[in-house]
């Protein structure tokens, strides 16, 4: 029996959220819904000996095994989101750039304000190395050039 069969033996699933269809001990119980949170939004489900991501069983009962070395990426960046639809395969470097945006002091990813030089600069990380993109006067215009460079470098990858 291949592991997605084994799954959707095991699992019911709707709506991003997997439900027990059996009950193999006195602490689940059939339609509870299966798992802890853990870290970050992420949920996991001990399963036959080994703890799972909920994200990569959801991949798993819809598309089969997942090759090694590839992850299973959140298309909207939310962990605690795991339907199908916003599930993907991605190396880890395609995972990386597909982040949370982390604070910047003008609230635009990849533009931060220099006060010393009263300038805006743009720079993106991308295959693990930081690019420099330039200083700018304008605000639209670093934003500009930050959703241009996402674009070149992350493609369909880049969270806007």
């Amino acid at each position: 029996m291949t592991l997605a069969e084994r799954f959707n033996q095991a699992f019911e699933y709707r709506d991003g959220k997997l439900y027990w269809k059996i009950s193999n001990s006195n602490a689940i119980s059939v339609g509870q819904e299966a798992g802890t949170e853990y870290s970050r939004g992420y949920r996991r489900v001990y399963f036959n000996g080994k703890t799972w991501g909920t994200h990569r069983i959801v991949w798993i009962m819809f598309n089969g095994d997942i090759p090694s070395g590839v992850q299973i990426d959140h298309i909207n960046g939310e962990a605690s989101d795991n339907r199908i639809e916003n599930l993907r395969m991605a190396t880890n470097t395609q995972n990386c750039q597909n982040r949370r945006m982390r604070p910047t002091n003008t609230g635009i990813r990849n533009v931060s304000y220099v006060a010393k030089e009263k300038k805006y600069k743009v720079s993106i990380q991308a295959a693990g190395k930081r690019i420099y993109c330039g200083r700018f006067d304008d605000l639209e215009l670093a934003e500009l050039v930050a959703i241009e460079a996402r674009d070149k470098y992350h493609g369909k990858f880049a969270r806007l």
